[in-house]
């Protein structure tokens, strides 16, 4: 028999390690001392130590190592589906480390412009979750983005030219929407793009699309590298607002914040009124 201080050197694993792993049932000692506790392993042991340091060096948790050593047959099938899952962490790890350096070195700042008026035309997006978590935010960006994409085809499908992307609105251009959106009943959000012709000129559109005018204005717009986050949402919130003095005669018009998502990053533009007199 083997001390735990010998099977321990023998098989490069620590006495912590050995006492963890036997807790957890993965590799339990021959024999354990009722008096004193001590622990003793049989050297034909070494053979589950060895596979569970390969395992958990791939870093398997250790439920996933134990499955694999009581279900042997089903080993290779547990490190391809683990395998894969390493990959989508270090893309995301990948995607994370762009997205950080993107920020930092572009060091994004609010910029004003002047937008033309323009035919847009608009439909309202149902069943988008509030986004109180981070699941929930990326639920409510992929409905948004499908929503988007559905808008685009449609009014190509309907002979309109498109000009540029499509981009999202918070849903408070009406006071039904407003209520909507207080009590938490929704839609919440509404996508748009702009398209060639007037609202007179365009032909037939399905009964749900809105066609409105959207006025020339001058906006301030801020570029935010990467996928969109809430945290992000509200830092470009927080930065257009310090970007127009309170005391000034002019606001940002946050309701009306649009969003243009792209392959980068996201492109958010907020109107700036001046205020009443």
């Amino acid at each position: 028999m083997l001390s735990i201080s010998e099977f321990s050197q023998m098989c490069h694993l620590s006495p912590q390690a050995l006492r963890f792993y036997h807790a957890e049932g993965l590799l339990v000692p021959a024999e354990v001392d009722g008096r004193t506790g001590h622990r003793s392993y049989a050297f034909d042991q070494v053979e589950r130590a060895m596979l569970i340091t390969l395992l958990r060096d791939t870093g398997m948790s250790v439920k996933l190592v134990r499955r694999a050593l009581d279900e042997p047959d089903q080993a290779l099938a547990l490190l391809d589906r683990h395998s894969d899952e390493v990959a989508r962490q270090r893309q995301a790890q990948a995607d994370a480390i762009a997205a950080a350096r993107a920020v930092f070195e572009a060091q994004p700042e609010p910029r004003s412009r002047h937008v033309p008026a323009v035919t847009v035309v608009a439909r309202l997006v149902p069943g988008t979750p509030l986004g109180r978590d981070t699941q929930e935010w990326d639920r409510a960006e992929e409905v948004i983005a499908s929503a988007a994409a559905g808008l685009v085809t449609t009014v190509r499908q309907a002979g309109v030219t498109c000009l540029g992307e499509p981009w999202r609105t918070l849903a408070l251009e009406t006071p039904d929407q407003d209520r909507r959106v207080l009590d938490g009943v929704g839609p919440f959000w509404t996508v748009k793009v702009a398209v060639e012709g007037t609202p007179e000129t365009l032909p037939p559109l399905p009964a749900d699309l809105i066609v409105r005018t959207l006025e020339a204005h001058d906006e301030l717009s801020i570029f935010m590298p990467g996928r969109n986050t809430m945290a992000k949402y509200c830092t470009v919130v927080l930065r257009l607002l310090d970007a127009v003095p309170p005391d000034g005669d002019r606001f940002v018009d946050l309701a009306r914040l649009r969003q243009e998502v792209r392959p980068d990053g996201v492109l958010s533009s907020a109107p700036v009124e001046r205020r009443p007199a």
